[in-house]
Formats: structure tokens, sequence, C-alpha cells
């Protein structure tokens, strides 16, 4: 891909920090937090033998923005009843690529983060 043809993905990284972002306010806070790469961790919890717990991610790639979701790795039934146009975006267990903002496919996304999220703090994994 040449610099002309290099696409910005600079509004679907913000989107997705955003989701992501309002986890700051409970138990989570932000590892990375610059233009390209953005992480959430917990605080030291006994779940993980004393240590932080990695919650999630975004990060700016070449072709693609990639945003982690821990608990669907630790939890995979979170993943039922995913809308097979999400599932499109899934790369591994725990990673979706997205290429631009498309708001039903990310208020879906934000709907499984919440879940995620809800899961990890019934599991101790953060408090």
């Amino acid at each position: 891909m040449t610099e002309k043809n290099k696409v910005d993905f600079t509004a679907v990284f913000q989107r997705l920090k955003r989701i992501y972002a309002g986890y700051c306010r409970g138990s989570l806070k932000a590892g990375a937090d610059d233009a390209a790469n953005y992480t959430l961790t917990s605080p030291p919890v006994p779940q993980n033998r004393g240590n932080e717990v990695w919650f999630g991610g975004v990060q700016v790639k070449k072709n693609y923005v990639s945003c982690y979701l821990m608990p669907v790795y630790v939890y995979p039934e979170l993943l039922e009843g995913l809308s097979p146009a999400l599932k499109k975006h899934m790369q591994g267990k725990s990673c979706f690529n997205f290429t631009r903002v498309d708001e039903e496919l990310l208020a879906e996304f934000e709907q499984l983060s919440q879940r995620s999220y809800r899961r990890f703090l019934e599991g101790g994994w953060i408090n």
C-alpha cells in the first residue's frame, strides 16, 4: 500500500477506544494510551496470582484496527448469539479487526464488551 493509498484508521481507533475508556471509571485502568495503542488492565487480583489482568486493547495496524477482548477467550460462551457480521471480523479467539466505523457493528461489539466486563467481574478477574 503506497502512502497515497494509505487508509486513515483514526476514526475507527477513536470509536473503539471510547468503548473501552468507559471502563476506566470502574475497576480497569488504561495501560498504553497513545495515538495507535490503548490497553485496559485491572489492578492485581488474587484470581490471577496477584497479577494484573489484561482486559483488552485497541491497536492500529497497517491494514485494519485490531481490538482485543480477553474475556471472550476465557469465557467463549460470551460469543453465543453473535451476529454473522461481527463474527466475520474475528481473527483468532479474542481479536476483532475493523477497517471502518460501522455503527451497527460497533454497537454490537459494545454490548459484547459490556457482557464481557460483567462476566470478568463475576469471575473475580477484575474487581
